[in-house]
């Protein structure tokens, strides 16, 4: 079951490290899906996984909202 994380209405660059924050404290294989309305989430938030060395499974956008599911590396 995957750890929902709600960052809607935080602006750059607090949704990205709220997750980054998060991630570190999940263990390898964890999934965590992230909600946001910051339209640099976009761009910020692949960089951040690429750059931890996670993996980015989905990337969605909907009614204004971005919805990134990403899967803890290092397993």
């Amino acid at each position: 079951m995957p750890i929902e994380l709600d960052l809607r209405g935080l602006k750059c660059p607090l949704p990205v490290l709220r997750t980054r924050k998060v991630l570190r404290g999940l263990p390898p294989g964890a999934r965590l899906v992230v909600a946001c309305t910051d339209p640099m989430a976009a761009i910020d938030i692949p960089n951040l996984v690429r750059e931890e060395g996670d993996r980015l499974d989905a990337q969605e956008r909907a009614d204004g909202t971005l919805r990134f599911t990403i899967r803890r590396g290092g397993g």
